[in-house]
């Protein structure tokens, strides 16, 4: 097998032009380019937490300056380009990969999860029920049934018996999330919301290998065996119900691809032990491309190019982890850090909170990487951005508590002070 040897540098472009995050994006505007993000990208993970706006709308302005919430709900619940479901986890993905999850469904039964497994038990009497009361009345939210009489609301463990009955049905595919109203599900019946035209046809392990094979390196530009096989499922053990295309099948699916010459095999510099893939043509479309981005960029701990936090630091060199579920005093850079990705390299960690009464960006903490040194040239740049973020945020204000090294604090907060006037 030939095996085409390649700098970091040319990984990092390769990852960057896939992700969409190399400035040379040739994309539509408007809800069509949004539309389209999502068909490149195979999933835009959801996520509950709300310092900031949420990470599926964060992951798309990244990419989209001119998205806007409206644009992903009319995808959704008017045109039906996109449909929500587990990916790598719950997330927006293209209508037209629908069938690829019906394994997924199909092997809802057999859930390894223990908490869908006591909820199934605890909720089974009562779900031909609430099907059923969807059937007549058309879509409904979980704020649309009655907890039984003298229920307490508990934990995500122990929601009241119908919204648990909702996602079940959910999981099994019997219903499907029409809409979110100010983020709350709106389930309705599948046979309802699926378009017609969708391919329903349960898919053979190599439809299915293939499938993931060439949807993660689409996205990710270049990835090994394991990246390519979480790209678009769980990866740990805990969740290993909801994977449908195993080691086998994946490894299958390369074989293939190799052979017929649609994917090529690469190793890094001074990594020579772990086998990368690329898709052959926009392998050869990228490779000699040597036009860099000074674009910077406020990456969501969710988003698609850094969710797998082993294949950032094989790659970029950065080593990044989400601290928001450890306890304050174990931190080290904040609640919800944002990383900071400059051309094709991470120089530091944001950690912001919108505050919106007040309608102010609090930049709780901001730490530049310690063998940064570029100061001069990034500050401009960085102001800038943090403008457009705060505005995304719909503030009006960018405070600052914490800058390190802390001798840039003040350029940066001129800059931004005299790039908010100029708005």
């Amino acid at each position: 097998m030939k095996i085409t040897r390649l700098t970091r540098e040319s990984a990092r472009r390769i990852a960057l032009k896939a992700q969409m995050l190399d400035g040379c994006t040739d994309l539509p505007s408007g809800k069509e380019g949004v539309a389209q993000t999502i068909e490149r990208l195979g999933y835009i993970q959801i996520d509950t937490i709300a310092v900031i706006k949420r990470s599926h709308h964060h992951t798309l302005w990244t990419r989209r300056a001119d998205y806007d919430e409206e644009m992903l709900h009319e995808l959704q619940a008017k045109d039906r380009r996109v449909f929500e479901y587990w990916g790598h986890a719950m997330s927006y993905m293209p209508m037209f990969d629908y069938r690829y999850i019906l394994p997924r469904i199909r092997n809802f039964s057999n859930h390894k999860s223990k908490w869908a497994q006591y909820s199934l038990a605890k909720c089974r009497d009562i779900l031909p029920a609430v099907l059923e009361r969807i059937r007549k009345e058309g879509p409904l939210s979980s704020k649309d049934f009655s907890p039984p009489p003298g229920t307490k609301r508990g934990t995500w463990w122990d929601w009241k018996p119908a919204k648990v009955a909702l996602e079940l049905l959910f999981w099994r595919g019997d219903l499907m999330i029409t809409e979110r109203q100010n983020f709350q599900k709106i389930y309705d019946l599948t046979e309802r919301v699926l378009p017609d035209h969708i391919d329903t046809t349960m898919p053979n392990d190599d439809e299915l290998g293939r499938f993931f094979v060439i949807r993660a390196l689409s996205a990710l530009g270049i990835a090994g065996q394991t990246d390519i096989q979480r790209y678009m499922q769980p990866g740990t053990a805990r969740d290993s119900g909801l994977q449908i295309a195993g080691k086998n099948i994946i490894e299958k699916a390369l074989r293939d691809l190799l052979d017929a010459k649609e994917v090529i095999s690469v190793i890094l510099e001074k990594n020579e032990n772990t086998v990368y893939y690329a898709l052959s043509d926009a392998f050869q479309n990228i490779i000699h491309q040597k036009e860099t981005t000074d674009g910077v960029f406020l990456l969501s701990p969710f988003d698609n190019l850094i969710i797998q936090r082993q294949r950032t630091k094989r790659i970029f060199g950065f080593d990044y982890a989400l601290e928001c579920y450890v306890p304050v005093e174990k931190r080290k850079y904040g609640y919800f850090v944002l990383p900071i990705l400059w051309g094709d390299r991470f120089v530091g960690r944001l950690d912001p909170k919108s505050d919106r009464k007040t309608k102010t960006l609090v930049v709780r903490s901001l730490v530049f990487e310690p063998s940064f040194k570029s100061f001069d040239t990034l500050l401009p740049l960085l102001a800038q951005r943090f403008v457009d973020f705060a505005r995304f945020n719909g503030c009006e204000h960018i405070a600052f508590e914490k800058v390190s090294p802390k001798k840039y604090g003040a350029p940066l907060k001129r800059l931004v002070k005299d790039e908010m006037s100029t708005r």
